[in-house]
């Protein structure tokens, strides 16, 4: 017998110890249990995490069909199949109770994508008299000639920068860490931010090594970047919904449009898996087209 709270907390350590998680994925999938473990318990008596069924499971997403969205539920159905399995694998249940809940199909959304000049006006749109203008324009470069994810961004180091080798270390999802070739474009913004605003800031004891601060000198948050990037894009006058991960797109697109292999752009990106990276081949299908013509022997007839 387990209780919820004696199973949440051992599945945070599970997730923490064993899949090496960073700590939004933790507290996403741990928060996807809380709930589960709300309803569960509003049965009389409550039901207890080893006598939960799959016809809980399903009437509980029948219940919330809605008002959350089919995503929420695809990502709600992932914590709970990892959840049931830690409990087999600790060998508190026998069987898992999800294998018989099928995902809500989700629509595939193609990724919105910069041209380069699009970019080029982003980064021009920055006004370098102020105190962050050195730093967003160095963020706005960095997101887009390494292809990073936010969270890859604020939680880069000093010490992950090899501009000598050409280099940066980046900690990616699972804290996996990969190594990201920098343009001298990247470089020199970072080394000018360094010089001109990041040496010259009070910076807290905890961010000493964090490349990117706000201006109380401590480490950016994802929200953060996120504004940065919208008002560059409103200030530019580009009519496209913009986020953060449309520079990491528009990356991926560029090196594909370029002539990069995908095993290359999977590489680059951290994707564990080329399937996640082939979305990318849904954006440019001109460029397949092209390449089945250039090198196919039956490509010209």
């Amino acid at each position: 017998m387990i209780d919820w709270e004696t199973a949440k907390a051992q599945f945070k350590m599970f997730l923490k110890l064993e899949k090496k998680m960073s700590q939004n994925s933790i507290a996403a999938y741990t928060n996807d249990v809380h709930k589960l473990q709300i309803y569960a318990c509003s049965y009389k008596p409550p039901i207890l995490p080893i006598a939960v069924t799959t016809d809980l499971l399903s009437s509980y997403l029948y219940q919330t069909a809605d008002f959350i969205s089919p995503h929420t539920q695809a990502r709600m159905l992932s914590g709970w199949r990892l959840f049931f399995k830690f409990l087999i694998l600790e060998n508190y249940i026998n069987q898992n109770p999800t294998h018989l809940l099928e995902s809500p199909k989700l629509p595939r959304k193609l990724p919105e994508v910069l041209s380069l000049d699009e970019i080029n006006s982003m980064i021009a749109s920055i006004d370098l008299s102020k105190p962050e203008g050195e730093r967003n324009r160095s963020i706005i470069e960095t997101l887009y000639s390494c292809g990073l994810r936010v969270s890859e961004l604020v939680n880069l180091r000093l010490s992950d920068l090899y501009f000598d080798e050409g280099f940066i270390k980046v900690t990616g999802k699972g804290n996996k860490q990969r190594l990201v070739p920098i343009n001298n474009t990247a470089q020199k913004y970072i080394e000018i931010y360094q010089k001109h605003i990041r040496n010259k800031q009070n910076i807290h004891k905890e961010a000493t090594d964090i490349l990117y601060l706000n201006r109380r000198g401590k480490k950016l948050s994802r929200i953060m970047i996120y504004n940065i990037v919208k008002q560059a894009s409103q200030k530019a006058g580009i009519d496209k919904n913009i986020s953060p991960h449309a520079l990491r797109h528009s990356f991926a697109t560029h090196l594909l449009e370029n002539g990069a292999n995908l095993r290359s752009i999977q590489l680059l990106l951290g994707h564990e898996s080329i399937l996640t990276t082939e979305i990318y081949l849904h954006v440019d299908r001109k460029h397949l087209q092209d390449t089945l013509r250039k090198y196919h022997p039956h490509g010209q007839l």
